[in-house]
């Protein structure tokens, strides 16, 4: 039996979380390849909506990753996003999905090395919740 290869969709914000990720790929830090990221400006911009249509998908989890509270280039996108976090993971656990398949993360420019780090642990994570339980035999 083939062992059970993780979808993660990653939205990272352009300033902080995306330039971490660049810098682990220039340091060739190793990274598991199950992730596929999204660059968007801020993590302030990422919707509960794309979660939730990231699971309806197929997605077996999702990483949201920005700026370090109080470094935020839209000074309060990060604040909005921690709450919206909280609030997204309650209603995740009502439709039936983990909590745990979403994670928050602040990583700076400069912290490659964290960033390889918290990826490996989620895809980590995810393979041992297994798939999710919304995917689509058709994706």
């Amino acid at each position: 039996m083939k062992e059970f290869e993780p979808k993660i969709i990653g939205f990272c914000c352009n300033w902080c979380t995306y330039a971490g990720a660049d810098l682990a790929g220039v340091s060739r830090l190793q990274m598991p390849p199950d992730f596929r990221m999204i660059r968007v400006m801020c993590s302030g911009r990422v919707d509960p909506l794309f979660v939730v249509e990231a699971f309806q998908k197929g997605a077996d989890g999702v990483f949201i990753g920005g700026c370090h509270i109080g470094d935020c280039h839209y000074q309060s996108g990060n604040h909005r996003t921690k709450k919206r976090v909280a609030i997204l993971k309650k209603i995740l656990s009502y439709l039936g999905i983990d909590p745990q398949r979403v994670r928050l993360e602040w990583v700076s420019a400069a912290e490659g090395p964290k960033f390889a780090q918290v990826v490996t642990d989620f895809i980590a994570e995810i393979k041992r919740l297994g798939p999710n339980p919304l995917r689509r035999l058709d994706v």
